[in-house]
């Protein structure tokens, strides 16, 4: 574990009450001290009245009135940490497909200039995915990394750790991807950002509650934007780079929710709480 850094574990939520309470016990068995924020999509399955009714003092939890995916979810994560000056980020799936007791190992192996993922696909990991599923995530994994030119061997999980200092350079607008397209995109970031890339070899286990959120036509999506980031690394390089080292302003205030997390986007900023729009 990382004396005196502070670290946020983010975990994003929709219809996951079957998972939520044994997972928050089995992340304080491991750690006690990061702050565990949920960030849930307006699931209609009570997960805001238990979240509530948990006796935690470094719990936080962000509802959402509609369901604006998991991209956003992940991009809310990343204002969140810079915003409250964490110095680390980890993000992690609600339904115990990561397993929380690999936490500290990750946590171990980062430092303030490396991104770190628990990988489902490197020598000494293991998976339960079998069949179309299986093929279609080694697939996907090894697509992406031969085009992007990444030597990791899992790249698309979002059970990782992020230096909250390589967070903050980002270039913000160009963070417009979604579900698991934006952790493709996110790698291939640390990656343009000179950051020791590690993976450390874990269990990744299939849900034994609850039903997959996944949109199989995310799968697509997700496919067409890859190829999209291959040719903008080609052609754009230095124009798609221009604006790396600008800061994300915080002033910005949300006139519905009250909330200063955006989506930046050309013209307009979209909050990241409830979708409202901002020119």
């Amino acid at each position: 574990m990382k004396n005196n850094k502070r670290v946020l574990i983010s975990i994003a939520t929709y219809k996951e009450v079957e998972n939520i309470e044994n997972l928050i016990t089995q992340i304080r068995k491991f750690d006690n001290h990061s702050k565990i924020l949920f960030i849930n999509d307006f699931s209609n399955d009570k997960t805001k009245d238990l979240i509530e009714k948990i006796n935690d003092q470094n719990l936080d939890f962000i509802e959402r009135p509609k369901k604006l995916g998991l991209g956003t979810a992940h991009k809310l994560s990343i204002f969140y940490a810079i915003k409250n000056k964490y110095d680390y980020l980890v993000t992690m799936d609600a339904d115990f497909s990561h397993d929380p007791s690999y936490i500290p190992l990750l946590l171990e192996k980062a430092n303030i200039n490396n991104f770190v993922i628990g990988s489902r696909f490197c020598e000494g990991a293991k998976s339960d995915y079998k069949g179309l599923r299986k093929i279609i995530s080694i697939c996907g994994n090894y697509s992406a990394k031969k085009l992007l030119n990444i030597k990791l061997n899992e790249i698309t999980t979002y059970f990782r750790v992020y230096s909250v200092n390589l967070l903050k350079k980002l270039p913000f607008n160009e963070l417009n991807s979604q579900g698991y397209s934006l952790g493709v995109k996110l790698v291939w970031f640390m990656k343009k950002l000179n950051a020791e890339l590690i993976e450390i070899p874990i269990y990744f286990k299939d849900r034994n509650k609850g039903k997959s959120k996944i949109p199989k036509l995310q799968i697509f999506i997700s496919f067409f934007d890859l190829i999209f980031i291959f040719i903008k690394n080609i052609f754009f390089k230095q124009k798609f780079y221009s604006n790396i080292n600008k800061t994300y302003n915080f002033e910005i205030t949300c006139e519905k929710c009250n909330n200063n997390y955006f989506s930046v986007n050309k013209n307009s900023f979209n909050c990241l709480v409830c979708d409202h729009e901002k020119n």
